[in-house]
């Protein structure tokens, strides 16, 4: 089957802009027309964290703060991610449209590069009166928007890219070593800043007493001290904290690993390719390939699990990070509370993706399976009816943007693709889509076993299903080319997501109905 939809892209695309323009004229217009009672916001994007928190139901990690948080709020059980990778998925929450939107599919594209004049979610508020300030990653790290702040800030003595800080100095000789090394071959990136990005060992167990020897700590007490200034401010604030960790390397001081007991964390159960699914579903980019203790022994997802040592010590620091990230919120929440602000703003906490902790026998993110779409929302706060509530509404990226434009007595831009969320902030029983739609580029992240071209899947998710269509992708064209292949999954016998039963011939009439549903929510399809 051969499908294509260049031409209906490109026809699509001009409109938007045109559309988008009109609307950034609009914005700019009502700019000085805000009420000084619109609340705050709050935006707290966390890289690479599951939604395995206690709010979700995940006794095993520690995390009280952000429970806490949640008790305030309403916690989104079914929110899912436009693309789980780190740049598509945060272009796409921040636009408020999906990525065969934006084209932004893989890690080194702007959205600014295909859309120059779309006005992105902190930008909106900019011009509408907000005071907006952003640290640490909320779009992705290196591919800042300058629209979109009043001011952007960095902690002096980190790199632009700062996960990859190590404080033991084991770690640090060694990536002084890898730097040395680069530098002598002419491959050295140096930063604006002066720094060379290396990483060596995937965690590291920080012999510091101070959280703020990492950078997630030392922005929190920027955001503190910022809070500060805000406060005194006439008009309302738009403050985004975009936290690094759990990204890799996952690094943490030692009191968070302390925390937890390694043998007793669990592993993962289905440490397997999913049953009748094509190879390449569950690939081997796994970023953390490019570690020193990573490099050699990590298996490809359709070989051997990995030592299971290695595994309870990479989970243990990864669980480390969050509650390292979890007590940085609560810093962020008591200050909120103390200069009297906690009333009157909006908290939103989201991850911009999934990430596989040994399911599927893979370690990373990058696939359109639930345990890599399926991503955490809290929204907390002022302007949230219902309190410490859950809701299993089906929920998708693109719903924040439009949701907190409705929230703030804003209209909502009409290009946007998703839904306000607003009826779930007082009726978490309500619902306000059918289904929820994923995508993944496949091909763009570097070397693949057995892998010839890119690949495009797209996904849709139901009350009950999850539906995958795999399509060869035209990268001349940016469109689908010959069909590959399919998958579906049964939700209410197969929540891990284990055995692909797209080629039993008793599910035709549901894949025909399921495969429409998929069509109707990708304009390229």
């Amino acid at each position: 089957m051969k499908i294509t939809a260049y031409k209906q892209l490109k026809y699509l695309t001009c409109i938007a802009v045109l559309i988008l323009s009109s609307c950034q004229q609009k914005t700019e217009v009502i700019q000085h027309s805000v009420a000084v009672n619109r609340p705050n916001i709050l935006f707290i994007p966390i890289d690479d964290i599951r939604p395995e928190l206690g709010c979700y139901g995940n006794s095993d990690v520690i995390s009280p703060n952000i429970d806490k948080l949640a008790s305030n709020g309403v916690v989104f059980n079914r929110a899912y991610c436009q693309q789980a990778v780190c740049t598509a998925s945060r272009t796409s929450l921040l636009t408020g449209l999906r990525p065969d939107s934006t084209q932004v599919w893989d890690l080194k594209t702007h959205f600014r590069d295909q859309m120059p004049n779309l006005v992105s979610l902190p930008q909106f508020f900019k011009n509408n009166g907000y005071y907006s300030v952003g640290l640490g990653k909320t779009f992705h790290n290196t591919l800042q928007d300058s629209l979109a702040w009043n001011e952007y800030l960095h902690i002096d003595g980190f790199p632009f890219d700062p996960d990859a800080v190590y404080v033991n100095r084991d770690n640090i000789i060694a990536q002084k070593e890898i730097e040395l090394k680069r530098l002598k071959a002419g491959h050295a990136k140096v930063d604006k800043y002066g720094f060379i990005y290396s990483k060596t060992r995937s965690s590291e167990m920080g012999l510091v007493d101070n959280d703020d020897a990492y950078y997630d700590g030392a922005q929190t007490t920027m955001a503190i001290k910022k809070l500060r200034e805000l406060k005194d401010k006439d008009e309302p604030f738009f403050l985004s904290v975009g936290y690094y960790k759990p990204h890799l390397p996952f690094n943490a001081p030692k009191k968070y690993w302390d925390l937890y007991n390694r043998a007793d964390i669990k592993l993962a159960e289905n440490q397997y390719h999913p049953k009748d699914s094509p190879s390449y579903t569950v690939h081997g980019d796994a970023e953390l390939r490019g570690y020193v203790d990573a490099k050699s022994n990590l298996p490809y997802p359709n070989e051997n699990n990995w030592d299971e040592d290695k595994q309870r010590e990479l989970k243990h620091a990864y669980y480390a990070c969050i509650s390292y990230i979890d007590a940085q919120i609560g810093r962020i929440m008591d200050e909120l509370e103390r200069l009297n602000l906690k009333d009157n703003t909006i908290v939103v906490l989201w991850g911009d993706h999934g990430w596989k902790l040994g399911e599927h026998n893979g370690w990373g993110k990058q696939t359109n399976y639930e345990i890599d779409t399926r991503v955490p929302l809290i929204i907390s706060g002022a302007k949230v009816v219902a309190k410490g509530e859950t809701s299993n509404a089906l929920t998708e990226f693109v719903d924040v943007y439009p949701t907190l434009c409705d929230v703030t007595g804003f209209e909502i831009p009409e290009y946007l693709q998703g839904t306000s969320l607003k009826p779930l902030l007082e009726n978490p029983k309500a619902t306000v889509k059918d289904a929820a739609y994923s995508q993944f580029l496949l091909g763009r992240f570097g070397p693949l076993k057995e892998r010839e071209s890119e690949k495009m899947g797209y996904t849709v998710r139901t009350d009950r299903y999850r539906y995958v269509e795999w399509y060869d992708w035209e990268a001349n064209k940016n469109a689908v080319g010959e069909f590959l292949g399919k998958e579906l999954f049964d939700h209410e016998k197969d929540a891990q997501e284990n055995t692909n039963i797209a080629n039993d011939p008793a599910n035709k009439e549901l894949i025909k109905t399921l495969s429409s549903q998929l069509k109707a929510g990708f304009s390229t399809l």
